[in-house]
Formats: structure tokens, sequence, C-alpha cells
């Protein structure tokens, strides 16, 4: 049954490359697979449905309109498009019996100058490769990752695609990674000598760290810059072990320059300003006691800037000093004291207004009794 299934597949590959393909259609058909991947229960079933998945899913790659339909029903896979519009990467993940991961993916490309549409498999080849290969290698050859960004460059006349990415390694760390994907005619190509850090130069940047936490790897397009957390080991002691290492709240970046990506360091990680004027909360209303919608500004203010308007309600730190010492100055001052129970504002004049008006009361009804 199995080799009958696999020669429909390969059939109805080519017919549908010839005549089109009804995309929503397909991906209803895909999306059965892939929960059949999701539910099976270990490795053998999972590697099973897995190769039903990828060879029914490479068939409907194989029709050019794939590099632009979303597949936004296969939740569990990645698919991810360069800003050119010229290079997409789908890929996914299968957690193993022991946790590990097994990654596939592939690189769907419109070469623009020979007017051809190509579609690649990347081999995951972890196991037979050095961890952290730091040479120039091809899709028959890959280390396995899941991709999440694509950031075209261009490095002569020919555009690089640098890639973010990220692998769950080992069972006590994890990586972040940046690497190249070009083109060679069909060939996928991986790595390339632009990443400057100091005197050194790589072809890609592995960044390994703790499991018992996540590291920031990010590409800030108004910036043009891939910004991440420095890596620094828990303890001294723990230097020459990678697994042992976690951001320490600074931040480095690489900036592309004269054709480079060339590490900064200690630059300064600033969240955008929320260009928002208006947001949509949800409150419950005390005299009702139902829950309504209620829109309120959301105008971003920057804490640095002296000059910013002041609402009121900004939060002011006190010392236990400071608390003490303004005690004393209104002692000095013969203050009256306030009520701790009322909750009015003790800024306003009337305030101590109507506690004066309190004693006059109770004097007049001592006279009278």
């Amino acid at each position: 049954m199995k080799v009958i299934f696999f020669l429909l597949i390969s059939l109805s590959s080519s017919i549908l490359t010839a005549q089109g393909i009804n995309f929503p259609a397909e991906e209803d058909s895909l999306l059965q697979l892939l929960n059949n991947l999701r539910e099976a229960k270990n490795n053998n079933e999972k590697k099973e449905a897995n190769n039903i998945f990828k060879i029914k899913f490479e068939s409907v790659l194989q029709n050019k309109d794939a590099l632009s339909y979303p597949f936004s029903r296969l939740k569990t896979v990645g698919v991810i498009d360069s800003p050119d519009g010229l290079m997409r990467i789908i890929n996914w993940n299968i957690e193993q019996d022991d946790f590990s991961q097994e990654y596939t993916c592939f690189v769907l490309h419109f070469d623009k100058r020979k007017k051809k549409y190509n579609v690649t498999e990347l081999k995951d080849m972890s196991f037979g490769m050095p961890t952290q290969p730091t040479e120039i290698i091809t899709s028959d050859n890959w280390y396995g990752a899941l991709y999440y960004k694509i950031i075209p460059v261009k490095k002569g006349s020919r555009t690089l695609y640098t890639v973010l990415g990220w692998d769950y390694y080992s069972d006590m760390s994890q990586m972040k990674l940046i690497d190249v994907i070009y083109f060679t005619g069909k060939i996928v190509k991986f790595g390339s000598p632009i990443f400057k850090q100091g005197k050194t130069t790589s072809k890609r940047v592995f960044f390994e760290h703790s499991k018992k936490t996540g590291m920031s790897l990010r590409y800030e397009e108004d910036r043009g810059r891939i910004i991440f957390d420095h890596l620094s080991p828990e303890s001294p002691s723990m230097k020459n072990f990678r697994s042992f290492y976690v951001p320490d709240l600074s931040y480095d970046a690489f900036f592309f320059e004269k054709g480079k990506w060339v590490l900064h360091e200690d630059v300064i990680g600033v969240n955008k300003a929320n260009e928002q004027k208006k947001q949509t909360v949800y409150v419950m209303n005390p005299k009702t006691g139902k829950v309504e919608e209620v829109e309120i500004k959301t105008e971003w203010k920057n804490p640095s800037d002296a000059n910013a308007p002041v609402s009121g309600n900004e939060h002011v730190a006190v010392t236990p000093e400071s608390e003490s010492q303004e005690k004393e100055e209104r002692k000095k001052n013969n203050a009256p004291k306030v009520n701790k129970k009322d909750k009015r504002d003790p800024s306003n004049p009337s305030f101590y207004d109507d506690i004066n008006k309190k004693k006059k009361r109770k004097k007049r009804k001592k006279k009278r009794n």
C-alpha cells in the first residue's frame, strides 16, 4: 500500500505542475497529514508521517505560485519570506522521544536573471558533521535549524540572504545563529566571510547559551542592525562551559558596513515609540459591575526627556530617610494630622477646612452637654 501511495503522489506532482493547482484544496490535504504527524506517538511513527507529509508538500511546492501562497492553516510550519519576494523558507521541527529535534526545510527561490523557479530540500546531516561548522556548506550537508527572519543584503552584484535561526542543540544548552544563504544556479549554499568581529572574520555566527533562559536576536530595520543579548557565564568559574552562559543585560549588534556585518559592542537597546495613539482596554464599571470596553490614550513619553509633559500619575521613589525627614518638617510647621482612613487628597486646601469643621462640631456638642 505504501508503494502505491508514493506512486500516486509522484504522479499527482507531475500533473499539478503541468496544469496548475488548487491551493486551498491542497492545503486541506496537507493539514490532515500535518495533524497525523503531530499526533504520532513515537519516533518511528513520526518518521513515517513526516515522510508522507514532506513528499506531498514538495509536490505542491513545485508550482511557482507556492512562492506567494500563505499556507496560513499549517500553524506548526514556519513560512518565512524575503522582503524582495524572491526567496521563501518553509521549515518545521519534529520533537523526538528524547526531546531532541529533527528539522525539515525547503528553500524556494526564483532566479530573476534566468527566469527559473527552484525548490530545494535541505538535508539535516547534523549527526555526521561538526556541531558548529565553519566552512561553506550546501543543501546536502545541512546542520539543521529553524529560521525565523530573512535579511537580504548586497555584496557586489550578488544578493546574500542573511538568516536568523534557532537550534535545540543539547539537553543543557540551546543555540541562536546568524548565517547567509545564496544561490549558484540551482545549488543552495550557506556561509560567507562577511561577519567581522574585531580582527576576526567568520562565515556564520553561533550563540550557544543556557537552556534556563532565552536570548534575544532580532533585526531592527529602522536602525539597520542585528541586535542581540550579550552572553556571559553565570560565574567566572563557568567561563569554559557555554551551557552556563546567560544574557547579562547588555547588548551588541552587527551593522552592515561596506559589504560586511561588523560587530559593535555595548550598543543601547531602545524600544520603539508606541505609534498607536489610542488603545482599547476592558475594565469593570464600579456602578454596574459589568466589564466595559474603554478607549484610552497611549501616547509614548520618553522618560529621559526633561521637557516631557507631566500627567500627575508619575511614580516618585521615596527613601526611608526622605520620608522621616518629611515627617519632621510637618511637625515643625504644625501641620494638622491627616486621617489615614480619609481617601481624599490632602493637597486640596478644602481638605483641612473639613477637618477643622469637624473639630468645631465636637466642641459645640460638648458645650450643649
